[in-house]
């Protein structure tokens, strides 16, 4: 890829729901006005975060993606336009970091340096990139591969909003929290049962994701 056209296309064709993921981080960083710093691993080029949060380290093993955030001019104009269909300010613009790495292993991000750690459809993040997350920080995760109910076993992290979609819509419950995380079958998963299926447990009342804050 050698122009911001390249860039822009490649992200099209990712982007398989037109900006989906801008609305889900704008609920997010709606309900969490004090983010700046984010790490995303398993993020593949998804760049919506850096529509709303100003300093955000990307973080895939994907071969594709070090073509993709190689081109940091291209990059820029693409979050810059994304930024600028919503009002948001695009000078200065947001810093953009990206590592070629895998996630389970150690990433050269410093201990307890990022408010909010992202987990989305990537696999056991809360276990693998929370030494990275500040005390008092957060944890937004799925469960579709799991990393939800992983983050409930873990006596660091406390659960204090969902994300509910609707029509593509979303929005952050801080309320009535008790039913969710409530597993159907009534027991609640161990670490070998999900490292073993690497999918999370039915919920009585699922969310599209959980907003857990690490103590």
């Amino acid at each position: 890829m050698t122009s911001p056209a390249d860039v822009a296309a490649f992200h099209a064709a990712y982007d398989v729901h037109p900006d989906d993921r801008v609305r889900f981080f704008g609920a997010v960083a709606e309900a969490l006005p004090d983010v700046r710093t984010v790490l995303y691993p398993g993020s593949y080029v998804d760049i919506a975060a850096s529509v709303w949060f100003d300093d955000v380290t990307y973080v895939d093993l994907d071969r594709r993606t070090p073509r993709f955030f190689g081109q940091h001019a291209a990059v820029g104009e693409l979050v810059a336009r994304k930024r600028s269909a919503i009002g948001r300010p695009t000078e200065p613009g947001p810093a953009v970091t990206f590592h070629h790495a895998d996630n389970r292993e150690p990433l050269p991000v410093a201990d307890e340096s990022v408010d909010l750690l992202v987990s989305m459809y990537a696999g056991f993040i809360s276990e693998h990139c929370s030494r990275s997350l500040r005390p008092g920080g957060h944890l937004v995760t799925n469960n579709s591969h799991g990393d939800a109910s992983m983050a409930t076993l873990d006596p660091g992290f406390a659960l204090v909003a969902v994300v509910t979609s609707e029509s593509g819509h979303y929005r952050v419950v801080d309320h009535d929290l008790d039913r969710f995380l409530v597993p159907k079958n009534g027991a609640p998963p161990t670490r070998d049962e999900l490292h073993r299926t690497q999918r999370g447990i039915a919920y009585t009342t699922p969310a599209f994701a959980y907003v857990f804050r690490r103590d």
